[in-house]
């Protein structure tokens, strides 16, 4: 047994296995040191405050372990299995007891790694959440005004894959900003539910020294500690409820992209993007593909099944704390964190370059019947038909006169008039009024109802959003705040101790 093996632990008398060392432990050292180092160095520091609140560190201890700690970098700590165990924390704690000048007796005392590393591991996923929220912040602003510029553009809607009613880019768009908006809002909720500090929990059952669990929360950027000391370090929860969320939100999004990617067909082309954001095919030189789409849209699916990888590494784990299983089962936490980012970025280019074919769309919407829905309700409220049977007859009559070669806009009285003569109705509508139910103005203007299609209307949900959104924003930048300044406040704080 070595010297150093002996500061760590008294129980354990080998040093880790060179396989275990090469294949776990090294692996997730180097993945703490990456990803969860700044979060411990804070940690360690708001800790040197309560020793000095509870008055069981000299002063002077406390300052050179600040200045010890100040000076740790990534660089110079590693994974050893001789003098650290390769674990992050003890490397930590070696690397400052080597430097102390005199010894600190009572640093780390009443202490557990259980509640230090959750901690850690909660810093860190609040942190990649706040990343988040600015990222898809971004996203709706760039839907959002892309959604007040093409409001009142006529496109066709479908339905099954085929033309059913008329749209604007604005309306649909709008729809995609909502669901956002609404994401956002439920990510808050999830991220105020979930930002409670576990340190102070102990090893599972809580400590013995009256450490201020609701201070150290503060400093830590935490809102409260967390209440239940089993749940602070045995709950992993927060990686589900968040990971749930996205994976839903990349079914949102490939839903979306594949909207995309059908109106950028050749047989549609609605849409278009700039040769910057496109690709060719090498064989076939008359194509213009838009691989991003495919890309955004395949990368989705990574989120579910990151989601699942998740469910399954903690399903049937001990609620009483196996924190290896618990890292293992988090493995691909920050794989999903970065894939989000990722998504969000380029789907945010994607709608701030993105072109709508308006004389394309107008034309097909020319082409189409869109106006069968008005006629159908024209003839039961203006002529006291039946509604199944109105829907009957304006079917008879698409069918019949597209059988002539009619444009819609192209209305014949008289076949209109023969078919409802057939169904045992006698009318009598101008040539204007038929017009006028096949017009594009009809199709988008005809509709009354809150949230249609209607730009009137669309104009008042996006207003309406932009209202949600500014209050949406300002919580997510409060907290971004909140765990700035906190941090900025733990080291005021020790600067103050040493200028006592």
């Amino acid at each position: 047994m070595t010297k150093g093996q002996m500061i760590l632990t008294g129980r354990i008398q080998e040093n880790p296995n060179s396989l275990l060392h090469d294949e776990i432990l090294a692996p997730q050292f180097s993945y703490e040191l990456k990803h969860l180092f700044s979060h411990y160095i804070w940690i360690e520091k708001v800790l040197l405050l309560e020793y000095n609140r509870l008055g069981i560190m000299k002063k002077e201890s406390l300052l050179e372990i600040t200045e010890i700690l100040n000076a740790i970098t990534q660089s110079n700590i590693s994974a050893n299995p001789e003098k650290n165990m390769s674990d992050i924390s003890f490397a930590i704690e070696r690397y400052v007891e080597e430097r102390l000048t005199d010894k600190a007796a009572t640093w780390h005392v009443d202490r557990s790694r259980n509640d230090f590393q959750a901690t850690a591991q909660l810093m860190f996923g609040r942190e990649k959440i706040l990343e988040l929220s600015q990222g898809l912040v971004n996203l709706w602003s760039s839907l959002h005004h892309l959604a007040e510029n093409t409001l009142s553009i006529p496109m066709p809607g479908y339905t099954h894959y085929q033309p059913a009613q008329m749209i604007t880019p604005g309306f649909y768009l709008s729809a995609l900003s909502d669901r956002i908006q609404k994401l956002l809002n439920r990510l808050f909720h999830h991220y105020e539910e979930i930002n409670s500090c576990p340190f102070g929990s102990g090893a599972m059952a809580g400590l013995e020294l009256e450490w201020d669990r609701k201070t150290i929360a503060q400093l830590l950027g935490f809102h409260q500690p967390q209440a239940h000391a089993l749940v602070s370090v045995a709950s992993r929860e927060w990686v589900l409820q968040i990971a749930s969320e996205l994976s839903n939100f990349g079914v949102l999004l490939s839903r979306f992209v594949t909207d995309l990617i059908l109106w950028g067909s050749s047989e549609h082309r609605l849409i278009d993007l700039p040769d910057s954001l496109s690709g060719i095919s090498s064989a076939m030189p008359q194509k213009k593909n838009f691989p991003i789409l495919e890309r955004i849209r395949g990368k989705t699916s990574h989120l579910s099944a990151l989601y699942q990888d998740f469910v399954l590494g903690q399903r049937n784990t001990a609620f009483t704390n196996l924190v290896e299983t618990s890292k293992e089962a988090s493995t691909h936490l920050i794989t999903m964190f970065e894939t989000t980012k990722t998504i969000i970025k380029l789907m945010t280019v994607v709608v701030e370059n993105l072109k709508f074919q308006e004389n394309r769309m107008t034309e097909l919407c020319e082409q189409e019947y869109f106006g069968g829905f008005s006629l159908a309700n024209f003839l039961c409220l203006e002529e006291n038909i039946p509604y199944r049977v109105s829907q009957v007859i304006t079917g008879q009559y698409i069918l019949g006169v597209a059988n002539k070669g009619l444009k819609p806009t192209q209305v014949d009285v008289q076949t209109l008039e023969e078919i409802c003569k057939e169904q045992g109705f006698v009318i009598s509508i101008s040539e204007e009024c038929l017009q006028k139910a096949f017009s594009v103005r009809q199709n988008l203007y005809g509709k009354q109802t809150l949230g249609s299609t209607n730009p009137t209307e669309v104009e008042k949900m996006l207003q309406e959003q932009k209202t949600q959104m500014k209050k949406i924003t300002l919580e997510w930048n409060e907290e971004h705040e909140r765990v700035t300044s906190s941090k900025q406040k733990v080291q005021l704080l020790l600067t103050q101790i040493g200028g006592e």
